[in-house]
């Protein structure tokens, strides 16, 4: 499906709205990377595991940047964020917390788990895309991650 050499990102939205302005906005920013939609926690670990209905996908493909909103259905953004620290094979993954939670909680509940950031959803469309503009250049330009080891 993608090339192992693209710089992927998988967003975790289950709001539809906010997965078509998303990526709206990075076609916007012309941030023309691959996007990984999941609409859910158990599909996100589904995708990062390399299990379930993403079994058969390419385990040389891993995301860039992960995009995690935080009020998922069946699995949670905070358990799929300690999911995600505690494997070693996703351990260094960049995760984005983009949530339009307002709790103190969610924010120091994702700093203690390892988030990278953590971004409210901004509620005017221009803001929005500026937010995502912004974490696009940087997660999927500036940014560098280490190779991943083999065998993980």
């Amino acid at each position: 499906m993608y090339d192992p050499s693209q710089r992927v990102i998988l967003l975790v939205e289950d709001n539809a709205d906010d997965e078509l302005m998303t990526l709206r906005a990075f076609r916007k920013s012309n941030i023309h990377n691959p996007v990984v939609v999941v609409r859910d926690g158990a599909e996100a670990i589904d995708y990062l595991f390399i299990q379930g209905k993403h079994a058969n996908r390419n385990p040389d493909i891993r995301p860039q940047v992960i995009l995690l909103d935080l009020h998922l259905p069946r699995i949670d953004g905070l358990e799929v964020l300690r999911r995600i620290r505690a494997h070693e094979q996703t351990r260094t993954l960049p995760v984005v917390v983009l949530t339009s939670s307002k709790e103190e909680r969610d924010l120091v509940d994702s700093y203690q788990l390892g988030v990278n950031s953590f971004v409210h959803k901004p509620v005017d469309v221009t803001s929005f895309f500026e937010a995502v503009r912004q974490l696009g250049m940087y997660w999927l330009v500036l940014n560098e991650l280490p190779l991943p080891r083999r065998g993980a």
